[in-house]
């Protein structure tokens, strides 16, 4: 079944905001002072974001393909498997998705930044952070981790074995994002989506926050051009090698 562009985008918004929520909300519950799970592992975070790529998946990956990443939508379009007319009006609502479930993190966490005076672990709970301070190492990790993420992705999705069943595939997604954050999480956070990082920054920039700090600016082309460039590759990768025709 096709559905209108309308339809595809109300899903893409509200996949990545379901994203975004679920993802930045359990670093939120690890990070943020008083916290029930303030102190939490990095495994809390890792099924946080795995089960907040799941979820929509399974919710709308056989609506809109469940892109909720600009990156996977341009790498997509790059290598003619979505068409460019639809690019921008994906990743309009896509950002605009990822904008919005920050806000419901904030919203349900303000007491929690309010006690948090660590600006640093404010930030984190939007968006991406070099640990090292490494613009460099940010790149190769975030390029590292978006391609197996992108290759992985159309793998799964596109398995012989998972063909009537997708459901199982879409799962499978969410186990191959807590497995990314979990093994390669580390150097950055990571950000493996434009959107997921830069959505969130701009709101941390905007929003009052009482323990702000700076938004790193500096850092933040790093988490919106590697993910885009390891998507162009790894779409373009899998094509060449397993799309017949």
């Amino acid at each position: 079944m096709t559905y209108d562009l309308g339809v595809r985008l109300a899903a893409e918004f509200i996949g990545t905001a379901i994203m975004v929520l679920l993802g930045n909300g359990s670093v939120a519950n690890v990070d943020l002072k008083g916290t029930k799970g303030n102190g939490s592992d990095w495994l809390l975070i890792a099924v946080g974001y795995g089960a907040g790529v799941m979820i929509p998946a399974m919710m709308f990956g056989a609506i809109s393909g469940n892109h909720i990443n600009p990156a996977f939508t341009v790498g997509l379009a790059a290598s003619g498997m979505f068409p460019w007319s639809e690019v921008l009006p994906y990743i309009a609502v896509q950002m605009a998705g990822a904008m919005f479930g920050q806000l419901l993190v904030v919203a349900a966490y303000k007491p929690h930044y309010d006690l948090t005076t660590n600006t640093q672990h404010v930030l984190g709970t939007f968006s991406t952070i070099s640990a090292t301070k490494s613009k460099l190492n940010g790149f190769v990790n975030e390029f590292i981790g978006s391609y197996i993420l992108f290759i992985g992705a159309l793998g799964i999705t596109k398995a012989p074995f998972f063909q009537n069943n997708l459901g199982t595939a879409h799962m499978g997604l969410g186990f191959l994002v807590a497995t990314l954050v979990a093994s390669l999480g580390g150097p950055t956070g990571p950000a493996l989506n434009p959107a997921r990082d830069l959505g969130p920054r701009i709101l941390h920039a905007l929003l009052p926050l009482k323990h702000k700090g700076s938004s790193d600016w500096g850092y933040s082309w790093v988490p919106v051009v590697a993910p885009i460039l390891a998507a162009i590759l790894a779409v373009f990768t899998y094509k060449v090698l397993f799309i017949k025709g």
